[in-house]
């Protein structure tokens, strides 16, 4: 997959109108499934625990508070500026990142709980590898901020493709010629990745700053030595306003950095799980939330916009046009019953065949322990993460000014609370505590959108919240679903042989397709909206 795209930017057949971010997150998300998928046939469960939570926080964290709040503050306003002390204030990012990857470093080797050595071998090895690669990766910030403002799409992915595929082959290679190496494999890889990832904006500006493409574009940096720190006489080293800037968004870094990353810190500092548990939670959350990227991202972000277009943000529904709140009213009803009906599936059959898809992906070690209960939770979580995708996407569009400050305010509660109850939860369910305390989490959420659409579309006679109450007749063909599968998991799943597994697998096969079959009877209007791809036609015309 990773080389298809890559070949595809290269012969410029990539879609343009798909989103960068978008490409990342799929092309991290599969190559760490697959990656998963092999290693854990080779390395032990608190390997990749402690690779995949505390190594790779230890990173997040450094490259965060390096350089979130420098990126925030030089892409702020227009690409037009004194480029020089931009670039001069960038820098800033290296000495930053070696300040944090000292403090941080001494925490996570001499504060933290150490693994067994006999376990997870060269711990002390591998703090230093990925605290060296977060200053590794911030060496080329300059660059990737300068390809960001104007806009160089296809070197970002490019360069981010050649760094994944260089990691998984140098790790696939090292686990199977020298597994007992240990972290020094991922040590290894992870500057492997970063290494590449810093050559490639490099080598790019080397070829491209000069050519007759640049002058063309009237690009403001013209040799490759302005890309690095200069004094300019009778003028400041940095621009004081972006400078300004900068702080205030340092000092929002810290809050952000643990909302985002809450799990793991919570998972490393306090202890509340093993590294054995903590690695099968990392593989689960991968594992699941695949879906949620590959199908419910791009309908939240392709709608944003159609929303957004169509609707006029601030206005009440009285003072839109009346066409365009029925056509964003029709959208969202079946949009919200679109991926409600994609969530109850998820959820029905997720629960049967959690244990049967560990077990075919990681083998007995996921299979046998606290893995297929994640997964069944995660399962239920998809169906939460649908329905706040699709609510939040109107919202977002929607709110003005106030009413998003406000919003923000509601969800930095929220954060805390996650935390908090994440931290019970854990305490009392294990692992599985952190899905029961995502799911409270987004029913919040939902509880909050749901109110604000339900209020926006009270002076009007649509009610587009009615795409989450689906049919009767197809609850209960679901309900029989979960019924029957669960008895075909007791008496066929997992220990019996391939052919029970087989006949586990025709037995969902068969309730799926009856599943389907309800759907296309009881909801004839969600059908006939995509099959005449309404979807297509409105987003041209939002867009």
């Amino acid at each position: 997959l990773t080389l298809l795209l890559l070949l595809l930017l290269l012969l410029g057949g990539a879609p343009q109108v798909l989103p960068v971010r978008l490409l990342s997150q799929v092309l991290f998300r599969v190559v760490t499934f697959g990656l998963n998928a092999f290693t854990l046939r080779y390395l032990s469960r608190e390997l990749i625990g402690v690779v995949n939570v505390r190594l790779t926080l230890l990173y997040s964290t450094v490259v965060f508070l390096a350089r979130e709040a420098f990126r925030r503050a030089c892409l702020s306003g227009s690409a037009k500026r004194n480029w020089t002390k931009t670039i001069n204030l960038l820098w800033l990012t290296v000495p930053l990142g070696v300040f944090w990857s000292l403090i941080l470093g001494l925490v996570w080797l001499h504060l933290l709980e150490v693994p067994d050595p006999s376990v997870v071998p060269h711990y002390q090895a591998g703090v230093v590898a990925f605290g060296l690669s977060a200053i590794i990766e911030l060496l080329g910030e300059p660059f990737w901020v300068l390809a960001q403002a104007h806009l160089f799409v296809r070197l970002k992915v490019i360069a981010e493709s050649l760094s994944v595929v260089s990691k998984c082959i140098l790790t696939v290679t090292l686990v199977i010629l020298y597994p007992q190496w240990g972290l020094y494999i991922f040590s290894l890889a992870q500057l492997l990745y970063v290494s590449v990832l810093v050559m490639c904006y490099v080598i790019y500006f080397v070829m491209f700053l000069g050519s007759p493409e640049a002058t063309k574009k009237s690009f403001p940096v013209a040799r490759i030595k302005a890309l690095l720190p200069s004094f300019v006489e009778d003028e400041t080293f940095v621009n004081w306003k972006e400078a300004r800037l900068t702080w205030s968004f340092f000092k929002q870094s810290f809050l952000k950095q643990i909302l985002t990353e809450g799990e793991r810190y919570v998972m490393t500092f306090l202890n509340v799980l093993n590294f054995g548990d903590q690695g099968v939670y990392d593989i689960v959350n991968n594992l699941g939330s695949l879906v949620a990227r590959f199908i419910f991202l791009p309908i939240e972000e392709s709608f944003y916009v159609f929303f957004a277009k169509v609707l006029e943000r601030g206005k009440t529904v009285k003072d839109q046009k009346q066409d365009d709140v029925a056509m964003a009213a029709n959208v969202l009803e079946l949009l919200l019953k679109l991926v409600l009906l994609i969530g109850l599936t998820i959820t029905v059959f997720g629960y049967a065949y959690s244990q049967l898809a560990l077990d075919i992906y990681g083998g007995s070690m996921l299979s046998s322990g606290t893995g297929p209960n994640l997964l069944r939770c995660y399962s239920l979580y998809v169906l939460f993460l649908a329905v706040n995708g699709v609510t939040e996407c109107f919202t977002s569009a929607l709110m003005c000014k106030e009413e998003v400050d406000r919003y923000n305010f509601v969800m930095l509660a929220l954060s805390f609370i996650f935390l908090c109850i994440s931290y019970f939860l854990t305490h009392w369910y294990g692992s599985v505590g952190f899905i029961l305390a995502n799911c409270f989490n987004m029913g919040i959420r939902i509880a909050h959108s749901t109110h604000y659409i339900h209020h926006y579309f009270r002076e009007s006679t649509h009610r587009p919240l009615t795409g989450l109450l689906p049919s009767p007749a197809l609850l209960l063909v679901y309900t029989l679903s979960a019924v029957v599968t669960a008895f075909s998991e007791m008496l066929f799943c997992c220990d019996k042989g391939w052919m029970a597994r087989l006949i586990h697998i025709s037995t969902g096969a068969l309730c799926l397709a009856a599943t389907l079959v309800a759907m296309f009877c009881a909801e004839t209007k969600l059908v006939h909206f995509v099959r005449s791809q309404f979807l297509s036609r409105y987003l041209k015309k939002g867009t």
